[in-house]
């Protein structure tokens, strides 16, 4: 299944030529639930609802294990519903008294009580992996507008995803930096004068690294992004560019493009998010500091721009923009998100799972940094490949490929 393509070449104002972005009206105050709110991006989202001037208000907040975390953001936001969504977690946890008016809910069926709520105009959707899913498409279902910071959902079921934000006919705004960019960068042109688009990365800490170097990396040498400060997962993701593996897949889905017109481009400095390229040789890039703000801000408030606490570049100074090409072999990830994002069906789906379990096995010192990629491309070859599978068989492959690595590595 492919997403719908737009019914009018000419683009109107205020509008994207590109699905899934048409703008809603906007309430006096939009009421957000942010779906992961400690997490790097989470607390993003929050200093960008802080410093919206009361354009933007924190009705859900959610987290997992950091309790202690979502119970100080609870007194500090005072938010509608604060949502735990480990129960056995939560029920273990010494709760503070929490502020009037707030409700604590627990597990899956508190956070999709809080996001198909009426009282929610807007979904975060922050929570890191594959974890992210649930939430999202219950409040897709809901109908609710989705800025979507988890590309897990979109590697996972690109094709169910957006039919039913089609369905829903409900918006898919993205908050993922390079995303972003191209969505700000496709405004630019008409969907039938569109060539391709680049997403750029920045390399990792490894660069430069020669094989015997890449055979030594640690824990904290990968943990150590030149650009960037994320958590710890895509932090690795970044350094091994599965990152950029999974950004494929989810611009393939959420541009509605084919694989061919993807492309990446390493790009140190972190400043050209990415790219469009036109049939006329035009390309269209959105620059700005690495700060995640300004993509969670522009996700909050399209089709308007507002200003805000994302930092500002400082024209006084000197700046080198470097750009080279992605080596696939010093890269291998790279060709495995090309070909999910050829193949479709369950492969993104298992791609994630594999490289989730892959990842968390190196954090914990049971898997070598060069053996990530290499593991999750030998789970994914050995899976029985479905061109079109329910949601249901998509979370059973899920477990499967987990257990596959867990297998490989020990427990």
């Amino acid at each position: 299944m492919s997403s719908v393509s737009p019914s009018a070449e000419i683009i109107p104002a205020q509008a994207s030529p590109f699905p899934f972005f048409s703008p809603v009206p906007k309430p006096h105050v939009t009421r957000v639930a942010v779906l992961g709110s400690t997490g790097s991006i989470g607390k993003s989202t929050l200093e960008v609802i802080g410093a919206s001037s009361g354009k933007l208000a924190a009705t859900a907040l959610s987290a997992h294990a950091s309790l202690a975390e979502l119970a100080r953001q609870a007194t500090e936001v005072r938010p509608r519903w604060l949502i735990a969504t480990d129960a056995a977690a939560a029920k273990a946890h010494p709760w503070p008294p929490l502020p009037g008016g707030v409700e604590l809910l627990v597990g899956p069926e508190g956070l999709e009580r809080a996001v198909t709520s009426s009282e929610v105009d807007v979904v975060v959707s922050a929570i890191v992996g594959s974890a992210g899913l649930r939430g999202t498409w219950a409040a897709l279902e809901a109908g609710k507008t989705i800025a979507l910071a988890n590309k897990e959902t979109l590697v996972m079921a690109g094709p169910l995803v957006t039919e039913l934000a089609r369905q829903r006919k409900t918006a898919i705004l993205p908050v993922d930096s390079e995303h972003s960019a191209v969505f700000q960068a496709l405004q630019a042109g008409r969907r039938s004068e569109l060539r391709r688009i680049v997403l750029t990365a920045s390399g990792g800490p490894f660069r430069n690294y020669t094989p015997e170097q890449l055979a030594k990396v640690t824990v904290d040498d990968a943990l150590a992004h030149p650009t960037w400060k994320m958590g710890p997962k895509i932090t690795v993701d970044s350094a091994t560019l599965m990152n950029k593996a999974l950004e494929i897949i989810e611009a393939r889905w959420l541009f509605d493009l084919d694989a061919d017109q993807i492309a990446v481009v390493i790009h140190p400095q972190s400043i050209v998010h990415s790219m469009v390229e036109w049939v006329d040789g035009s390309v269209i890039a959105q620059l700005s500091p690495p700060d995640m703000k300004l993509p969670i801000q522009y996700a909050l408030t399209y089709p308007e721009r507002q200003p805000g606490v994302a930092a500002k570049f400082d024209w006084t100074r000197s700046c080198r923009l470097e750009f080279e090409p992605a080596d696939a072999e010093r890269y291998p990830a790279l060709g495995l998100g090309m070909e999910a994002a050829r193949r479709g069906g369950t492969t993104g789906a298992v791609l994630n799972a594999a490289n989730e379990a892959a990842v968390a096995g190196f954090l914990k010192g049971k898997l070598k940094f060069t053996q990530i990629v290499p593991l999750v491309k030998s789970v994914l070859e050995h899976h029985h490949f479905d061109p079109s599978p329910s949601l249901d068989r998509l979370l059973v492959l899920d477990g499967w490929a987990r257990q596959e690595v867990v297998r490989c590595i020990g427990t």
